[in-house]
């Protein structure tokens, strides 16, 4: 069909609504059954910096300690969280960054670990134009499942089979040790979690690809790892170097309830093992994001999760990336 072209003074918008779903093909009015592939490319500095999104989980406001119910609804209901019964909707991103051919993966998702509403990494790291052989090295933030599960494929074996993966030897020596897992004093929400992160760094530890470092020890060139404990006992924020005094802070879980915990960062999540050093380095990140001016990339922020930090009085507040096509992009 010969395509129509409206004048905007001669067609109000209902009529040019009308036309367009006149002008559909056969069939193309049904409802798609799905969003577009979970992939956003983001260029600063040297770097580009491709969001990948594994999925949404739901997080129950109940989950959220340190702050009344009355200031936890002010702010749940002014800023539109999609909610659930289930819970508060929650996105889980991971961030491939490439610098020259350097494929560096920072987080790698859920994989088979939470279900069937996540574990799409490795589907959208491939529709962003990459394979998973080509992933040189995997910074882990911290061994928690959503995190580390997406190691491995859904047949359980490497899903990067040329990566090395580094993670925080506090984190190794809480999550890998068995007998962690059966002391007395460790929660039982947690129990599940441990041969989940076994599991998925076996086959890199067999191979002589899992590298444990320690807070201050040298990281992959370009990268600073920045001690953020307290959701976990190694939970490590990386810092990227991109150039033209540019940085990326690739945070985390830093943050789960972008909605409350910008403008109130002292409210803290059930699922932090050190509440108190997590609310430490809450604040203290952001602070330093916010006064550095760096890109963030958030693990838990609504997809692609890329912005910045900016003060606001005593507290925060996230301040989304515009949409931006990518230099030389017609």
């Amino acid at each position: 069909m010969a395509s129509i072209r409206l004048h905007p003074r001669l067609f109000p918008l209902a009529s040019v609504a009308l036309l367009a779903t006149l002008a559909l093909p056969a069939g193309a009015q049904t409802a798609p059954a799905r969003q577009v592939p979970g992939v956003y490319h983001q260029a600063i500095g040297d770097l580009h910096v491709t969001a990948l999104f594994d999925g949404v989980v739901p997080l129950a406001r109940t989950e959220l300690s340190g702050i009344d119910e009355a200031g936890k609804q002010a702010l749940l209901s002014s800023r539109h969280v999609p909610e659930s019964p289930q819970g508060l909707q929650t996105a889980v991103n991971a961030y491939l960054v490439q610098r020259g051919d350097v494929l560096t993966l920072v987080d790698a998702g859920t994989a088979q670990c939470f279900g069937p509403g996540l574990g799409h990494v490795l589907e959208n790291l491939r529709h962003a134009g990459y394979s998973p052989e080509q992933v040189d090295q995997v910074l882990i933030t911290h061994a928690h499942p959503d995190h580390l599960c997406g190691l491995l494929d859904a047949q359980g074996r490497e899903a990067f089979p040329n990566a090395t993966v580094w993670l925080a030897r506090a984190d190794a020596d809480y999550w890998l040790d068995p007998a962690t897992e059966t002391r007395t004093d460790t929660p039982a929400m947690y129990r599940p979690l441990f041969k989940m992160a076994r599991d998925a760094v076996a086959p890199y530890r067999a191979a002589g690809r899992l590298h444990l470092f320690a807070q201050g020890e040298r990281l992959p060139a370009g990268v600073s790892g920045l001690d953020s404990h307290g959701h976990t006992p190694g939970h490590t924020s990386f810092l990227l170097e991109a150039g033209a005094d540019q940085q990326l802070l690739v945070w985390g879980d830093i943050v789960h309830y972008h909605a409350v915990q910008f403008a109130r960062p002292d409210a803290s999540f059930e699922a932090d093992l050190d509440r108190g050093q997590a609310i430490a380095s809450r604040r203290a990140l952001m602070a330093r994001t916010a006064d550095a001016g760096w890109w963030l990339a958030g693990a838990h922020l609504p997809f692609p999760g890329l912005g910045h930090v900016r003060r606001d009085d005593d507290a925060f507040a996230w301040v989304p990336a515009e949409f931006s096509p990518l230099p030389g992009e017609p």
